[in-house]
């Protein structure tokens, strides 16, 4: 039997760093597994916030790739600042930007809409068409952030017989950033009518989790499902690290200003001035970006010589820092958009099968997840000023003292990438998208 042939259109892809080029880059590994033969069109000449250089070892060897230039407005962007260009490109937006921000953030938001990778649409569609003139595909497939790469999809669709699956990894207008985007009014509306239109021209939606599929299913009739980002096996060290010797509460990501937890440095501090023990054996770890208003928050606690600053670390090294420490952190800005969030990170965390301590908004999905898995605790903003957290953490900190500090029950088996493949195969041979394809 023929595999079913996918056209998978994606702005990050190796050497690309971070969480978002790791859901398709791991679906375009195990997709032939299950009977269906993925080509990736990407940009030739990106600009990348985050390399990664080792994760081109992790591209499945004799996979299609096509590429087609990109013009992007970063290039121009560094000429007025460099720093303010790098950290916009990320989606770091500070707490109180400076003027060259703000006016950064006005230009970005109104006059690249939906997003800065809007100048790869046209000639992404123009070159596209003629790769179908002489390849036949069973579907398309979009996938963003950015959200201008579904508008790619729509406009195939409208103009080649062939069924179109638009990938959310984050929601759209409701993104926890969108807001910092100074928009006009007219626009908003105009993120609005993309959204919508997207929503009700592709003919299969795929989200990341449940309140991101509620939140669709009140702006189109077309089918959604849900398969969440995972953990992949073959990302385990070979070799188990040995655990930190102190007491290490680790942040694997990047921190931004929002994701701040005032009251837990503030909590930390309070052991530390009430415990010598304590206060010797704590390690705070943060690999990746932290934003200057949590360097400062941990200096006015106390925390800063508990501190070690790594950087962005490559995947292979965030993934040891996971298995090595002896608690996980894991920070989301409390805030209602915020609830549909589930962070990749979160699943590379239950693979490291250490205790996770996550933070975020009420009626997070977070926490279902997190508590049904058995890989941790959740605490909503409210409960940091409640004995909840305190219990927690001195609860942890006397099994670290005792050498126990582990998980009981940590049932992440769902999350492996090739269990989630194979829910994805059965999206892409459904009758769902059968029906639209060419007879």
């Amino acid at each position: 039997m023929e595999p079913l042939k996918v056209l998978v259109i994606t702005y990050y892809w190796p050497p690309a760093g971070g969480p978002g080029v790791q859901r398709w880059l791991k679906f375009c590994t195990y997709l032939p597994e299950n009977g269906i033969e993925p080509t990736v069109y990407i940009p030739k000449n990106p600009t990348y916030p985050i390399v990664d250089e080792g994760l081109l070892q992790e591209v499945p060897k004799g996979i299609k790739v096509l590429k087609h230039p990109i013009w992007e407005p970063y290039g121009l962007g560094k000429r007025l600042g460099k720093k303010s260009t790098k950290t916009l490109s990320k989606g770091i937006i500070d707490e109180n930007p400076s003027l060259l921000k703000k006016l950064m953030l006005f230009i970005r938001g109104n006059f690249f809409i939906p997003d800065a990778r809007k100048g790869w649409v046209k000639p992404s569609v123009h070159y596209l068409k003629d790769h179908l003139k002489e390849h036949q595909y069973d579907a398309i497939i979009t996938t963003g952030p950015p959200h201008s790469v579904h508008l790619i999809g729509k406009q195939l669709k409208e103009s080649v017989n062939i069924p179109w699956l638009a990938d959310f990894r984050d929601p759209w207008t409701t993104i926890g950033y969108h807001k910092s985007l100074r928009l006009l009014p007219w626009n908003a509306r105009k993120h609005k009518a993309l959204e919508a239109a997207v929503l009700n021209a592709a003919d299969q939606i795929l989200v990341t989790s449940p309140s991101t599929k509620k939140e669709f299913e009140a702006l189109t009739k077309q089918p959604i499902a849900v398969i969440t980002n995972g953990y992949d096996t073959s990302n385990k060290p070979s070799k188990q690290p040995e655990l930190d010797e102190k007491f290490s509460i680790s942040h694997i990501g990047s921190l931004f200003a929002k994701r701040n937890p005032e009251s837990l440095w503030k909590l930390l501090g309070e052991f530390c001035k009430a415990d010598e023990a304590f206060k010797k054996d704590l390690k705070l770890v943060f690999a990746g970006v932290v934003a200057d208003e949590v360097k400062i928050s941990l200096t006015h606690h106390g925390l800063l010589q508990h501190a070690e600053f790594k950087g962005y670390v490559d995947h292979s090294e965030a993934i040891a820092l996971q298995h090595q420490s002896q608690l996980l952190l894991l920070l989301e800005i409390n805030a209602p958009e915020t609830r549909a969030i589930l962070p990749g990170k979160l699943f590379e965390y239950m693979m490291a099968h250490r205790p996770i301590l996550a933070i975020g908004p009420e009626g997070s999905d977070i926490k279902q997840l997190v508590e049904e898995s058995g890989s941790g605790a959740f605490c909503n903003y409210e409960q940091l000023h409640e004995d909840y957290l305190g219990a927690y953490i001195l609860n942890a900190y006397k099994s670290y003292k005792n050498k126990s500090l582990a998980l009981q029950n940590n049932s992440i088996e769902q999350f492996d990438r090739k269990v989630l493949t194979e829910q994805l195969a059965i999206v892409l041979k459904s009758e769902t998208l059968a029906r639209h394809r060419p007879s």
